[in-house]
């Protein structure tokens, strides 16, 4: 083999006129040295460092006016960073005068040190471009470790029960003291509650928007189930409830022996809506909430079962539709059975610019595509995975093709066989193996695919699993998480096994 370095012409200038021209332009006296791809691998390179920093200072400064205006606030910023790129080019910069300067003397230099310095400065800016913060990542730990465990650990929600609610009330006048409501009536061996006093001023806003608190109002209950966790609700003056706060926790209690409890409670903040007209009587509530029943699979554990299925069959539906299409145009897309003429030819290079072009563009794209085409749902997934499938499957089953043993086809050919019997008996057989390894292959892409997809409206587990993270739901987006975990692992093991029935 070839030495790629090796000066196979005398340089057209001395040492130090190259090294001065690579001053000048970088990776010159390289070129002029008949170091072709040198000169033009470090000319690119220092371009493109250059042009990706100077990028960078625009958008670390965006607001400054100047080069040196952003290059000061960009190392006020980023003064490591700044520091690093500058030494860095000065340094590249002398490397490549100084390699000049020897090409042109007529050493033959490997130079991979320069090589490694442009792959570490290439590295340092898309670590800044990327903007990875590994502090960040560290400091912010705590605060996102118990989304995070609910995901990885959700079977609480997995599973519920019946529940079966307590709840008395008393009402409250707010704003006003004309006319406030009686304290209810005590009814023997039911739950009660009593407000002392029945009224008082809500709590307010002021004018930087922090809370005054408003009155406070002593509760008295009995009646409840004793040492049992009691929650209060407030309901405002047109039926609109909702968990006060008190020091930045929903205001709960537990009851004593008897089932009875006393606490003090601030009146809370509430919008008065237009709608509400005359006296404001709001309603504080005591709510105790028991689980009764036998226990059952939960609504997310059930829906995710469901759509789970649906996106296993969308994968296979995808794959099927996928398969019936791709295997003829597969053969049209192989360079070793389209060869006979210009006819041929051009059929094989429209099919391959086909196939490039579609897999080029990513499933969840096909999906947005789709979803305005037939609308939300799972056809609109299967028809962007089909698409997709289409053309990876293509191009694998193609070059599948390009690569078996002309043996048996010369054999074929000789017994004086035309072009669809050649493929028949001696194309075919050898392409069982690898198209099912592809097809299951493709199959289990497509189902992982199709996780992803219904994020965009293209039906499956994808679409609920995005709205479970959009409602900050953990526990049961964990469950749809796991359970596209061991589908995807059961569907591994699956393909694994026919692989090896016919591979």
């Amino acid at each position: 083999m070839s030495n790629p370095y090796k000066v196979t012409k005398k340089p057209l200038l001395p040492p130090a006129v190259s090294a001065v021209l690579s001053l000048i332009v970088p990776g010159l006296g390289q070129l002029l040295s008949f170091r072709i791809r040198r000169g033009l691998f470090l000319l690119f390179s220092f371009v493109s460092i250059i042009g990706l920093f100077i990028w960078r200072l625009q958008v670390i400064a965006h607001r400054e006016i100047g080069l040196q205006a952003k290059f000061v606030k960009s190392f006020s910023r980023e003064p490591f960073f700044i520091v690093f790129i500058c030494a860095a080019v000065i340094a590249l910069w002398i490397w490549i005068i100084y390699d000049a300067y020897k090409t042109a003397g007529g050493k033959n230099e490997k130079g991979l040190g320069i090589f490694v310095l442009v792959l570490i400065m290439f590295f340092s800016l898309g670590w800044q471009i990327s903007e990875i913060n590994l502090g960040k990542m560290i400091r912010e730990f705590p605060e996102a470790w118990p989304p995070l465990s609910r995901i990885l650990w959700p079977w609480e929600a997995a599973v519920t029960r019946d529940t079966s609610s307590v709840t008395a009330e008393a009402a409250i006048l707010v704003d006003d003291t004309a006319n406030p409501p009686a304290i209810p009536e005590y009814i023997e061996g039911e739950p009660y509650i009593k407000s002392t006093p029945t009224f008082g001023k809500m709590s307010t806003l002021d004018e930087k928007n922090n809370m005054v608190l408003g009155d406070i109002i002593h509760l008295e209950g009995s009646g409840f189930e004793p040492d049992t966790l009691t929650e209060i609700y407030w309901e405002d003056s047109i039926g609109n409830e909702f968990r006060p706060r008190q020091d930045g926790e929903y205001v709960s209690l537990v009851t004593d022996g008897d089932g009875g409890f006393t606490f003090d409670l601030v009146i809370p903040y509430r919008l008065t809506p237009p709608s509400a007209v005359g006296q404001q009587i709001h309603r504080v509530q005591a709510r105790q909430t028991s689980e009764v029943g036998p226990v059952k699979a939960s609504e997310p554990l059930r829906l995710t079962i469901v759509l789970m299925l649906e996106t296993i069959f969308m994968g296979m539906m995808a794959t099927f539709f996928g398969i019936i299409l791709a295997i003829p145009l597969s053969f049209l897309a192989a360079r070793n059975l389209m060869s006979g003429s210009w006819v041929t030819v051009t059929i094989y290079y429209v099919i391959r610019t086909i196939f490039n072009i579609t897999r080029s563009i990513e499933p969840m794209i096909w999906a947005l595509i789709a979803v305005v085409w037939v609308g939300l749902g799972p056809f609109a997934g299967i028809i962007a995975l089909t698409i997709h499938t289409i053309a990876a499957l293509g191009k694998l089953y193609s070059e599948s093709i390009e690569s078996i043993d002309p043996g048996p086809i010369e054999a074929i050919q000789a017994t004086g066989a035309n072009r669809l019997q050649t493929i028949m008996f001696a194309v075919v057989p050898q392409m069982i193996p690898p198209f099912v390894s592809f097809t299951i292959y493709r199959w289990d892409i497509n189902v992982r695919m199709s996780t992803v997809i219904g994020m965009v409206g293209g039906g499956g587990i994808g679409f609920l699993l995005v709205q479970y993270i959009r409602l900050l739901d953990y526990k049961s987006a964990g469950i749809a998480v796991w359970f596209i975990a061991i589908t995807v692992a059961i569907l591994d093991f699956v393909s694994s096994k026919i692989r090896e029935k016919f591979v």
